[in-house]
């Protein structure tokens, strides 16, 4: 879900002055942080980083900061520009793809258990299925699907290239795509690299990804994610949505932002079209649960976990606005101002936009959903804050 391409015109044109305003205001804050004393991250910090969001034109956002058994919770805008109903904390959201996160944890639990390797080839699980146009699943690794390295070209670049105006959303909003329907347009087109050259994100790996645990598992990958993660760390509020096009209350409503005057509610539609790239709904506290389980260790052996964190440069995607940034299976490696990084995912699909991140020492977890397609701008703003929550910690700096 590459997040510059959901929009046809800048969320920037909407709230120009205030866009400026805000980066100006963040930078310097980031100065002002790079040069004093660290301090704990407050609420007040919380809200001045939120509402740098929202400055950005946005409709609205909300947050969750935990470190340790310290929880802030924030919101900032609107729900709904109509009614103009606060955004609340706890709401449901789609989180896009965060979704990979879940799905690269169940393949590594898989690979820990000997029921598959990395390095076995996508033929060998699927047989026949990645073909045409120079693909070819018997060059192309488990490894490669997990980390964006196997050159298949992303199918939702074609799907987001058709939606130009609210009329063409309309036709593909409740629209049941099947995996097939997915993967030829995938292979319809040459691969962008050869297997392992370079890091290319795309959805159609994940997809992939979602079949081979039913390959492996004779399970759905929606029951494998709820057995093996959202069961055991109690995410009550996290699920796959399958067919149904509902997102449980309280939610935000979802826009897709065309200009300052057009603007398309998109809080139901079917989600078949990202299936196990980007599927799954889930709220603040749930992710928050799950993004400290991957930074503590939790939910993987130290050998799994390694191979996680084993990471090639990254570039497009979440990464154009923050340089340096790295991929390992399933998770971001983000530079911090203060030095250091912490682990992350985006996730972006129409009309929500999701950032998770997590210390490297899984103690600081950060959760950000706005209820919007998002621009640089915007993205900034919302690395902005993750930054200067993990650097106003003790010790970092």
């Amino acid at each position: 879900m590459n997040p510059r391409t959901w929009i046809s015109i800048s969320l920037a044109a909407a709230a120009a002055a205030v866009t400026v305003t805000a980066t100006a205001t963040a930078a310097s804050a980031a100065t002002a942080g790079a040069t004093t004393a660290r301090q704990a991250y407050t609420q007040q910090d919380l809200k001045r980083d939120l509402d740098a969001i929202t400055a950005t034109g946005v409709p609205g956002v909300l947050a969750e900061v935990r470190t340790g058994s310290r929880v802030l919770r924030g919101t900032s805008g609107v729900a709904n520009v109509d009614t103009r109903a606060p955004v609340n904390a706890s709401g449901y959201f789609r989180i896009g793809s965060n979704t990979k996160t879940f799905v690269s944890v169940v393949v590594l639990q898989l690979v820990a258990e000997h029921r598959l390797s990395l390095d076995d080839t996508v033929a060998r699980w699927l047989p026949g299925v990645v073909h045409g146009n120079g693909n070819d699943g018997n060059k192309i690794t488990v490894r490669e699907l997990l980390q964006h390295t196997s050159g298949l070209h992303n199918y939702t670049e074609d799907l987001q290239a058709e939606i130009t105006s609210p009329e063409a959303y309309s036709k593909l909003e409740f629209e049941q795509f099947s995996r097939s329907d997915l993967l030829n347009i995938a292979f319809s087109h040459q691969p962008t690299s050869a297997p392992g050259a370079a890091f290319n994100y795309s959805n159609t790996n994940y997809i992939l990804l979602g079949m081979i645990i039913e390959k492996v598992t004779r399970d759905s990958w929606e029951d494998q994610v709820t057995r093996r993660i959202i069961g055991p760390l109690g995410l009550r509020h996290t699920f796959a949505p399958g067919t149904s096009t509902r997102l449980p209350g309280p939610h935000a409503t979802g826009y897709l932002i065309f200009d300052k005057n057009t603007r398309v509610d998109t809080t139901l539609e079917n989600m078949s079209w990202a299936d196990s790239a980007g599927a799954l709904i889930s709220t603040a506290s749930d992710l928050s649960r799950f993004w400290s389980a991957v930074g503590n260790g939790t939910l993987l052996p130290r050998a799994q976990i390694r191979e996680m964190r084993q990471t090639v440069p990254a570039a497009g995607g979440d990464v154009a606005t923050v340089p340096g940034s790295r991929y390992g299976l399933g998770i971001f490696s983000i530079p911090l101002t203060c030095g250091g990084t912490y682990w992350s995912h985006e996730g972006d699909v129409p009309g929500y936009n999701t950032v998770s991140a997590v210390s490297s020492d899984g103690r600081t977890t950060v959760v950000l959903s706005v209820n919007s397609n998002v621009d640089d701008p915007v993205l900034a703003a919302e690395y902005g804050l993750v930054d200067h929550v993990m650097c106003d910690q003790p010790g970092q700096g």
